[in-house]
């Protein structure tokens, strides 16, 4: 499967309907981005099962911003809409493999009720 691209028209819709979904947040003038390009695509054919989407931050700053995206370039994993993983810097082929790997492995309940209990416990210290 190719990277979709994503807009603030279509990322949330892509987040909300697959069940995992990659990032990558790049701009055209970046250097380490124009090298991890092709690191991400050679990945996203050796996961059907998972949407690969890119974010050029330039065309798209609204959501660089409302994501906090700082730095470039930064990826970011959502599962079952949950944002699971965000890692700033280009990472080598294999690294990225064990980051699909780790985020289909996960534990989705056991990654709800961690979030819930953070909540609770922010919720009771304010």
């Amino acid at each position: 499967m190719a990277t979709t691209t994503l807009t603030a028209e279509t990322i949330g819709q892509v987040i909300n309907e697959n069940d995992i979904v990659l990032i990558d947040f790049w701009a055209e003038w970046c250097g380490p981005c124009k090298m991890f390009g092709p690191i991400f695509e050679k990945s996203s054919e050796g996961h059907p099962d998972v949407v690969f989407g890119k974010v050029d931050t330039e065309a798209e700053q609204l959501i660089a911003a409302q994501l906090q995206i700082s730095a470039i370039p930064t990826i970011m994993a959502f599962r079952e809409g949950v944002p699971v993983y965000r890692q700033s810097g280009a990472l080598p082929g294999p690294l990225l493999e064990k980051v699909v790997a780790a985020v289909k492995d996960l534990d989705m309940d056991e990654v709800r009720e961690k979030i819930a209990a953070a909540e609770q416990s922010a919720t009771a210290e304010a």
